[in-house]
């Protein structure tokens, strides 16, 4: 974990200053969020870099938690939080079970870009549902990196050799289905707008 928060320190302003790659696909995940939420939730986003779509979605919502392992992308969030005045957003620095957050308080998580980054997803999954309240729902939008050719498998290692990429879980969509279902979820919506990543809304089970 110390490693991946150093490696997101380092590139915080050089993320904070990239484009969004896909913009059209970007605001359907939005639009497609915001059909669930509500004015009364409260939502946990972790994993949320620099902050813009918790920002984007805090217009929707009581209240968010932001949290992220990277002190300098929170750095970027806060800052950007303030200048456009968000009473109801937060930003705490840690991991899903690392800071101190009450189980089942929270109607929604989300974890934008996030699962595959990290060394244990199923225990990710599991520690979201037990903050979520009975029936909340679950957003994710994962990278499947099983599924990439075999050069793009090659260009990842030899980026993360040279410490220009993070680690990576090589997850699959079959795979991330499963972990849900597994885990006690069910999968409302998921849409592949591309091989490369797939995007779900999941229900806590009873």
């Amino acid at each position: 974990m110390k490693g991946s928060q150093e490696f997101w320190d380092k590139s915080a302003h050089r993320y904070a200053r990239s484009p969004i790659r896909d913009e059209r696909t970007y605001q359907e995940k939005l639009a497609i969020t915001q059909a669930y939420l509500r004015p009364d939730w409260r939502v946990l986003e972790f994993g949320c870099g620099t902050g813009s779509t918790a920002m984007i979605h805090a217009a929707h919502v009581r209240q968010i938690i932001a949290t992220d392992i990277s002190g300098k992308m929170l750095e970027i969030a806060r800052s950007k939080a303030r200048s456009a005045g968000l009473a109801n957003i937060s930003f705490q620095q840690g991991t899903l079970t690392s800071l101190d957050l009450e189980a089942e308080s929270f109607d929604a998580v989300l974890g934008l870009n996030v699962l595959h980054l990290l060394d244990d997803p199923d225990a990710a999954v599991a520690r979201v549902r037990e903050l979520l309240k009975p029936d909340g729902i679950f957003v994710s939008s994962t990278a499947l990196v099983a599924e990439l050719n075999l050069f793009w498998r090659l260009a990842i290692a030899l980026l993360q050799w040279l410490g220009l990429a993070p680690y990576v879980n090589r997850l699959s969509k079959q795979a991330l289905v499963a972990l849900l279902t597994n885990a006690g979820f069910s999968v409302e919506r998921q849409w592949q707008p591309g091989k490369e990543s797939v995007f779900i809304v999941a229900r806590k089970c009873s």
